[in-house]
Parts: structure tokens; C-alpha cells; sequence
């Protein structure tokens, strides 16, 4: 399976009220090329900080799925975020994970996620449901499902085969941000 395929099998699964959180690099192009959408939030730097502001979110929005899309490479430069989502818990949060055992966006150099179980740490720290897809029938077994349960949930995702990446986001951070927190915004104000 490659990432575009995976991709576009886990979004066309997305509720249309989630809050999506795409990490650095091509999953964030991939996401934009394919389901551009305001509810996205397309990270363009700050690598290994896809977890972490997902939790922010689902701890501040409990209504709404929160829904991170990460890399491999980004989730191993903060394995400690995981440690939080033991301790917060969030019923809200659907974390998954392309699994490529590279750096893919910065050349291709072999991450560690090849000697780390990645599935088995999540079920350490309690994710309520963790699981490997590894073929497109296993995806979308699994995407049918892990929208419509009770998270905190895992799914890690391995990308075999390479595909030729999508082009760059053609739009502004600060326009990013704006619509993101403007499709927020109503959420938000439950909250506080």
C-alpha cells in the first residue's frame, strides 16, 4: 500500500464535523491535493508536534473526533506525547500513524520505527484500541470502524510501496490558521 492510497482511504472515512490534524511533510500535501477541507490543519514544520496539538484540541473540543494524521518519523521525535494521551485519556482522539520506516520529505533516511512496535507502545499507554493495518482490505476494515468508537484510538499504518509525492500547499499559513480556527471557533466557546 502507498501513502496517497492510505490517505485517501482514511479521509474518505473522516466525519465531516472532525477536526484533522496532518503533520509535516507529504502527508500534509497528500491530505491537501485530495480533501482540502477547513477543518484541516495542515502542519508545514514543527515536526513531532502533530500528537500534541491534537490532544489540545480534543481535551478543549470533547464533542468533536480529533483525528491526527502522523508519520512515523514525526511520532518518534516525540514518543513522550504518548505518555499524555495515558494521562488525559481523550474519548475524542484518533491517532494513526504512516508507518514508512523513513524520513520520507527529507530524503528518504531509515527512522528506528522498524525495531519499535509502535502498536504495542500505544497500548501501553492506553489507548483504548490499537491495531496494524498492513494491506488496503485491513484499512478499510479498520477505517470503517475506528470513527464510530471511543478513543483514545491507534492505528499504525504501514506504507510499503513509494508513490510520487503531491504538490506543496498552495496556501498561506496564516490562512490556514484562520480558517481552521474560524471552523473552531463555535466549539471553543462551549468550552470556555
Amino acid at each position: 500500500m502507498n501513502r496517497i492510497n492510505a490517505v485517501k482511504i482514511l479521509m474518505q472515512h473522516v466525519p465531516k464535523d472532525a477536526l484533522v490534524i496532518s503533520v509535516n511533510g507529504y502527508i500534509s500535501r497528500e491530505v491537501f491535493s485530495s480533501f482540502d477541507r477547513a477543518g484541516n490543519f495542515y502542519m508545514l514544520g514543527s515536526m513531532g508536534m502533530g500528537l500534541p496539538i491534537a490532544l489540545g484540541l480534543a481535551y478543549a473540543i470533547k464533542k468533536r473526533k480529533i483525528v491526527v494524521l502522523d508519520g512515523d518519523g514525526n511520532l518518534l521525535m516525540n514518543m513522550g506525547s504518548l505518555s499524555t494521551v495515558a494521562r488525559l485519556h481523550p474519548r475524542n482522539l484518533v491517532h494513526i500513524v504512516l508507518d514508512n520506516e523513513a524520513y520520507e520529505s527529507t530524503g528518504g533516511q531509515p527512522s528506528s520505527s522498524r525495531y519499535v512496535d509502535l502498536k504495542k507502545v500505544a497500548e501501553v499507554c492506553g489507548y483504548e484500541f490499537a491495531a496494524r493495518a498492513e494491506t488496503v482490505a485491513e484499512l478499510e476494515k479498520y477505517s470503517r470502524k475506528i470513527f464510530l468508537a471511543r478513543g483514545p484510538i491507534f492505528l499504525l499504518v504501514k506504507i510499503r510501496e513509494v508513490a510520487s509525492p503531491s504538490g506543496r500547499i498552495n496556501i498561506k499559513p496564516e490562512e490556514i490558521v484562520r480558517r481552521f480556527k474560524k471552523n473552531t471557533t463555535g466549539w471553543l466557546n462551549e468550552r470556555i
